[in-house]
């Protein structure tokens, strides 16, 4: 492994399965997570807790503390909807986060001479966020190389992978497990119990349930109830 890469990493499915694509590719993957003032710290906790184990040669948390902006039930009071069926941006989106995080591995990059980005976006199986799309990902690569040093001066071409972004969430777990990934260590809950119990009944839990249900494996996770 010669190639350094930044993976931006929060203890979730997505996220571990991308550091387990980004290793598989013979990266040196350097994580990141950030503690942003969501509801909960359980990805966090198990992020810290397995970087090593799955291979980062460092990893960081950085802080940010966006619930001083608010606008998003997992920075503020909002309550995280609970089975819904609603259609359009849900209200846990969280403005900006993205753009913030890629920001964030973008400056750790160039300090360290990386040009390989990771990030877990999804455009399939997902909750319709506008920053997990395609074009929000080829504006910011594009970004990239005009706004640093390195790539003013030629020294490289950033490039922003998303190996999930047109994949299913049943195709994104056969993925991970087929490069060893275990799903235990992982957590993708909106609103834990106090206990790290996953909820069952957000967004992500049920995306999560419905990508085991249609690999045809049981989800490791544990969970207060499944829908």
């Amino acid at each position: 492994m010669n190639k350094k890469a930044i993976i931006l990493y929060s203890g979730g499915l997505d996220s571990t399965t991308c550091l387990a694509i980004a290793r598989a590719e013979r990266y040196a993957p350097y994580t990141m997570s950030f503690d942003y003032g969501q509801r909960h710290s359980v990805e966090l906790t198990l992020a810290a807790r397995y970087a090593p184990q799955l291979g980062a040669v460092e990893h960081q948390t950085v802080n940010i503390d966006l619930r001083r902006m608010g606008g998003s039930a997992l920075t503020s009071d909002l309550e995280v909807p609970k089975n819904s069926n609603d259609k359009g941006i849900p209200v846990t989106y969280v403005p900006a986060r993205n753009t913030i995080f890629l920001s964030f591995a973008l400056a750790w990059a160039e300090v360290i001479g990386a040009f390989d980005i990771f990030i877990g976006v999804n455009a399939l199986d997902y909750s319709g966020y506008p920053d997990c799309r395609p074009e929000f990902i080829a504006a910011f690569e594009n970004l990239a190389n005009l706004a640093t040093r390195a790539g003013v001066e030629d020294r490289g071409r950033y490039c922003i992978h998303t190996p999930l972004i047109a994949l299913t969430k049943a195709e994104i777990i056969a993925r991970g497990l087929a490069l060893g990934v275990d799903y235990a260590l992982t957590h993708s809950c909106y609103d834990p119990t106090e206990d790290g119990l996953a909820c069952g009944a957000c967004d992500s839990c049920r995306l999560r349930l419905k990508g085991f249900r249609e690999a045809g494996i049981t989800d490791p996770a544990a969970y207060l109830e499944k829908d």
